[in-house]
């Protein structure tokens, strides 16, 4: 057992000292011989002694490490730091920072010559030792009380003020100089990818500081990037090579393949419409790409041309011929992007669906439907996550019914799996897809539960799907669900290949929007609706 531990204790910190990784060959095999035992057990002193050490140097180099950006914190931003013996440290909002634009510079640039590690530590140090003045705003507080009853106008103005102050994080009144400066916008932008991937990976002791710190952030960023402040623009082939190749190296939800794909997207039938930011007019912070046709397609190979050699059964009109305005009479959002994470959280989307509209109806006469055909990132993971729950006994609702598993095991042959084990070996794997007898009998269930996972699986009351809650948010209706709407690799993997429309009627967005948001109520069709009835049906009869 003494062995064990020792074993244990070497694989820690055989990471941080060349010393002990060098003997740990023999602690890392299991089970150990007799002999190893033997050799581990008179090695064991030493091994201890140096994996103790090495253990104590790495804690004492964070440590140094998060002392270091302390005191840089100190040195760079003194007007700043949350002071629990005074209450005016720092200006009150409206006043001007008494730092210098050169000032201001030196902390960006101390911040972008630091490493991951080291920006962690600044981000930690700058949200506990500049945020909120606790102290002076219990004081404010009680004062503003005590003089509450009174009709001294001038001090309760005084006291609220103050109160105000003490509640204003400092770095606030940083972020708002920041903004100011050139590129500072983008700076601060970037700055906030960085805390939400320290918010998600590292999980700091003080979460509650950094949460903070990424709330401001977030809402500063909401101001200065409403869509007033935004440039909505169409790319075409013309646009810049930067701006283009920005457009591809971006595309989340549909790959580009290459200069010729790219040049499709952008090319006849097709819009690509961008917002961009004043201060940083070169970048694009969401990309629309729009499929202009003459019907709603079911299918995104046949807008994207991923078909090879293949003939597309209603496919949209051919991005390689000349646009007849009198032929467009649908407009298709295939794709919509956020290309800056560290504007996640903040509404662009929304507008950019709107704007786009409105340009679209101004420029076509005949252009009278606006629908997605969108993605289903979450289904396949949600499946396996019910199927294994199920086999736990963790979830008692019936997935497939006993004919459809049947089925799947008889094609299958003979394994050492139960039927839903099969099942979800297959759908894990895809290799479902491989068998068209399987992609047959797979058809009718995956449709029906993916009809559940849309519909009736929530988070907070609101759609657990992200697409889905993002369109219903705006007023679209759940309007069609698509099997194999998306045949490649990447959406077989992410929604078994299925894809939905959410169609905009223009004249019921904003009722729909507010039912939604107010109600948690989903405008849907029937398709949907009867779908997610077999499902309950299933449920219902699993429970006799």
């Amino acid at each position: 057992m003494a062995v064990e531990m020792y074993r244990r204790l070497l694989l820690l910190s055989v990471k941080y000292s060349p010393s002990v990784r060098c003997h740990v060959s023999v602690a890392k095999r299991a089970p150990l011989s007799f002999h190893n035992q033997h050799l581990l057990a008179k090695r064991t002193p030493l091994l201890f002694l140096l994996a103790k050490q090495s253990l104590s140097t790495s804690c004492s180099l964070m440590a140094s490490h998060h002392t270091e950006q302390q005191d840089a914190v100190r040195r760079l931003l003194p007007e700043l730091l949350t002071s629990k013996s005074k209450e005016n440290v720092k200006g009150s909002p409206g006043q001007t920072l008494m730092m210098s634009e050169a000032d201001i510079r030196q902390v960006c640039s101390h911040y972008l010559q630091l490493s991951d590690p080291a920006k962690v530590d600044f981000l930690t140090a700058l949200s506990e030792l500049c945020g909120t003045n606790h102290e002076g705003a219990i004081k404010a507080a009680k004062k503003l009380e005590s003089i509450q009853d009174t009709e001294d106008d001038a001090a309760l103005f005084q006291y609220e003020q103050r109160l105000t102050q003490s509640l204003t994080p400092g770095y606030r009144l940083l972020f708002t100089h920041i903004g100011r400066l050139e590129d500072g916008v983008k700076f601060l932008v970037d700055m906030r990818a960085d805390i939400l991937t320290l918010l998600h990976q590292q999980k700091p002791a003080n979460d509650h500081h950094m949460r903070a710190l990424n709330t401001t952030l977030k809402e500063m960023l909401s101001h200065w990037f409403s869509a007033g402040l935004l440039q909505l623009q169409m790319i075409t082939w013309q646009s810049s090579c930067d701006m283009l190749q920005k457009i591809s190296e971006y595309e989340a939800v549909h790959p580009v393949r290459g200069w010729a794909d790219l040049k499709r997207r952008v090319g006849p039938y097709r819009r690509c419409f961008v917002y961009t930011h004043s201060s940083m007019p070169l970048e694009p912070v969401m990309v629309l790409h729009t499929a202009l046709t003459d019907h709603i397609p079911s299918n995104v190979q046949s807008i994207v041309g991923e078909r090879k050699g293949q003939q597309t059964t209603n496919a949209p009109l051919a991005s390689e011929q000349p646009e007849d305005p009198e032929h467009i009479k649908s407009a298709i959002f295939y794709s919509i992007s956020s290309t800056q994470k560290g504007l996640r959280g903040v509404d662009l989307g929304n507008y950019l669906i709107k704007q786009a509209v409105r340009t679209l109806q101004a420029n076509f006469p005949y252009l009278t439907t606006f629908c997605t055909l969108s993605p289903i990132p979450g289904f396949t993971g949600w499946l396996l996550a019910e199927i294994t729950r199920l086999q736990k006994g963790e979830n008692t609702t019936q997935l497939f019914n006993s004919e459809e598993l049947q089925k799947v095991h008889s094609v299958c042959g003979r394994t050492d799996q139960s039927e839903l084990a099969t099942v979800g070996r297959l759908l894990a794997t895809n290799q479902w897809t491989q068998s068209k007898e399987l992609v047959s009998i797979l058809e009718k269930p995956l449709l029906r539960l993916c009809a559940r996972y849309l519909y009736a699986e929530k988070h907070r009351k609101f759609a657990l799907d992200s697409v889905a809650n993002f369109h219903l948010r705006n007023g679209a209706v759940m309007w069609r669900l698509n099997w194999m709407g998306d045949t490649s690799a990447r959406g077989m993997t992410s929604s078994c290949g299925m894809m939905v429309n959410y169609r905009y009627f223009l004249e019921s967005t904003l009722s729909n929007s507010q039912n939604y948001s107010e109600n948690q109520t989903i405008a849907v069709t029937q398709q949907i609706l009867d779908l997610v009835e077999e499902e309950r049906s299933l449920h219902r009869k699993s429970q006799l």
